[in-house]
């Protein structure tokens, strides 16, 4: 982790890149939002995904060249983890060939606390030495937009997390941080570890959702077989249950429970919190079914 004390360079008018900024993963959760902000900055964005009209697949190297041909800039957000088996030399290689296309800036979207994504950004900076990281706590939006949505829907999480606590960042700040990287050379080389202003249990981030939304939402404490054993029974495939088993086994264990100024340092403002997120989300837990 980075020191804490660390400020970052007094900053002029961002320098807006002259060429396309190349957004992988632009169809998920942070990519899209990043995406979406550098358009309304009047920055060309090239969309890159696995379908969509610029092609690009973490297993076909032969699509990464066209899609980093004459960027100015990157945003990489590795699918589905950094944590799974080769991921950080896949981003290393990634690095490698921005820096030789001529890219002037990239930044990393990783997780706090995983010991892979931390390798990953050391290779990365190897290949990248301008590179940004963005490491991230627990995103708020995994209640909203990702696999806690539909148990929320239920009414019941159940999730071996017990007593931890976590302070849950907000995907709008992960975003704000992310532009400004790509915008702005003064963050060039910064590791900013991103978290939300306070310390949550996940029966207190129920507790604001349900508050918000009006649901009747509860938390249960269950161990790391019985969370496979309810994902098996789901149909969800092995390799999945085995990241999410690493999360909530590894991740969560309590090695992040501790706030850190990443987005005052990169922002000059204060994280949003977890409620104000549910507030501000409150009609992704009211239709009548979760979509």
């Amino acid at each position: 982790m980075t020191s804490t004390t660390t400020t970052t360079a007094t900053r002029t008018a961002p320098d807006l890149p002259a060429g396309p900024v190349l957004v992988l993963g632009a169809t998920g959760k942070s990519g899209r939002r990043v995406a979406d902000r550098l358009d309304a900055l009047g920055v060309a964005v090239r969309r890159a995904s696995r379908t969509g009209a610029t092609r690009f697949s973490w297993d076909d190297e032969s699509t990464w060249g066209p899609a980093l041909d004459g960027v100015a800039a990157v945003y990489v957000a590795y699918a589905p983890d950094l944590a799974v088996p080769g991921a950080p030399e896949t981003v290393e290689r990634l690095a490698a060939a921005a820096h030789a296309a001529g890219a002037r800036r990239l930044v990393l979207l990783s997780g706090r606390g995983e010991t892979e994504a931390q390798r990953a950004e050391a290779l990365v900076a190897g290949a990248f030495p301008a590179r940004t990281v963005v490491r991230c706590a627990f995103f708020d939006q995994n209640f909203s937009e990702s696999f806690l949505l539909g148990p929320v829907f239920d009414g019941v999480l159940a999730l071996p997390a017990g007593d931890v606590a976590e302070p849950f960042v907000d995907l709008e700040d992960v975003a704000d941080v992310a532009v400004a990287a790509l915008v702005d050379d003064a963050h060039a080389g910064q590791v900013y570890e991103l978290t939300g202003p306070r310390l949550l249990t996940f029966a207190d981030a129920v507790a604001e959702i349900a508050a918000a939304s009006g649901r009747e939402v509860a938390f249960v404490p269950i161990t790391p077989d019985e969370l496979a054993a309810g994902l098996r029974a789901q149909g969800v495939p092995d390799d999945e249950i085995d990241l999410v088993r690493y999360l909530f086994t590894e991740v969560l264990d309590g090695r992040g429970a501790h706030l850190a100024d990443g987005v005052q340092r990169a922002l000059g403002r204060a994280p949003r919190d977890l409620r104000e997120f549910a507030r501000r989300e409150a009609a992704a837990w009211t239709v009548t079914e979760a979509s």
